[in-house]
């Protein structure tokens, strides 16, 4: 039923299903999924043109096995790898890929593989959306933020120095593969990186996860097997419903951007950089939680729960020499400003978030005042 996520766990692998009606599509969470992409794959529609999108340390680590299983299941396609880091998120290696595309006269039956985190995701699902006026893309996130997060839900753009994802499409991939296998390779900051978007979904609509995570961070640092693939199944269950029941980011979508207005702001004003996306997405959910509070939607003491947890994950919880002033100038152009207007997504308590608008200015100057002291 559209407007719904189902789940269900074999073994220890959880398939989800994102249900949009006909362009619904499953999420498959297991350890060694990668083996079985091609297989995967083959039962989305005949082979075709495949383009697999990695970038420089996804290449290297797990490039050939994507290639393998999809060559044995009757794919012969191409390896693009880019740069990593967020800079790659550009109108230059956009250009990039579809020149790759045009080389191998890919028609519309061609098919887009991501096989990275958030920023391949999110480059090679806009290529898929603009090719040919919008091709097939599957998702294969080896990051814990991409599996979380950024390769469900079919957001997809890229950077300009105005501002993070101002450029981009709605499109929906056809397959999310996430191999747990793949989160052991992942650098440390990487790794803590992505807990940010962890502690998000606690405390937008998850009480009991956000207490879980206060209980269990030092499993969860050690990246213990069971309590991380919990995890990623219930982050990645919360965001199917999500997306389910607002594809386009008309209404409960937004709540997926608590701590992103300032998050982003904190990106775009140090060049792409300085901070993970997560780390700044960190930073962002302590300036909401210092809003939440000082404009009265939330009872004192949410701010130190939520630095609390940060703290604990290894994130930062301000940025260093920047100028509020000039960050809030570079959010002005958030999409979730209606009219002019700024709307900002505030926590109630944890596991209940909204979007407000109209927020008390001296609320709004102490939160972006906090993203860096």
């Amino acid at each position: 039923m559209t407007g719904a996520a189902a789940a269900h766990t074999i073994g220890d692998m959880t398939a989800l299903t994102v249900r949009l009606g006909a362009r619904s599509y499953p999420v498959v969470v297991e350890a060694g999924a990668l083996a079985g992409l091609g297989r995967r794959v083959r039962a989305l529609g005949n082979s075709r043109a495949t383009l697999v999108v990695a970038d420089g340390n996804t290449a290297r680590l797990y490039g050939r096995a994507a290639m393998a299983s999809l060559s044995a299941a009757g794919f012969h396609g191409t390896l693009a790898v880019l740069p990593p880091g967020e800079r790659t998120k550009s109108p230059g290696a956009l250009q990039y890929l579809w020149s790759e595309l045009a080389e191998m006269r890919a028609g519309r039956d061609a098919l887009v593989v991501a096989l990275g985190g958030g920023v391949v995701g999110d480059l090679a699902g806009f290529a898929a959306a603009t090719w040919n006026r919008g091709v097939d893309v599957v998702q294969v996130p080896t990051t814990l933020l991409a599996m979380v997060d950024a390769a469900i839900g079919g957001k997809t753009g890229i950077n300009l120095p105005q501002g993070k994802n101002l450029v981009g499409a709605f499109h929906q991939p056809r397959l999310v593969v996430a191999d747990l296998d793949t989160l052991r390779s992942l650098p440390d900051r990487e790794y803590r990186a992505g807990l940010a978007e962890v502690v998000k979904y606690g405390l937008i609509g998850d009480a009991a996860l956000f207490g879980a995570l206060e209980r269990n961070v030092k499993g969860i640092l050690a990246r213990d097997a069971g309590i991380l693939g919990r995890i990623v199944a219930r982050c990645a269950a919360q965001k199917a419903r999500v997306v389910a029941a607002d594809e386009r980011e008309g209404g409960k979508r937004m709540l997926l951007n608590l701590g992103h207005t300032f998050g982003h702001a904190v990106e775009a004003g140090t060049g792409y950089r300085r901070y993970r996306h997560g780390e700044a997405v960190a930073i962002g959910l302590c300036a909401a939680a210092v809003l939440s509070e000082r404009a009265g939607v939330a009872r004192a003491g949410l701010e130190a729960r939520v630095r609390a947890l940060v703290r604990a994950c290894g994130l930062p919880g301000r940025a260093a020499r920047l100028d509020p002033a000039a960050l809030r100038a570079l959010a002005a152009g958030d999409k979730k400003a209606r009219g002019g207007a700024m709307r900002y997504v505030v926590c109630s308590r944890v596991g209940r978030a909204e979007v407000r608008a109209g927020l008390p200015e001296r609320a709004i100057r102490a939160a972006w005042e906090a993203v860096v002291r």
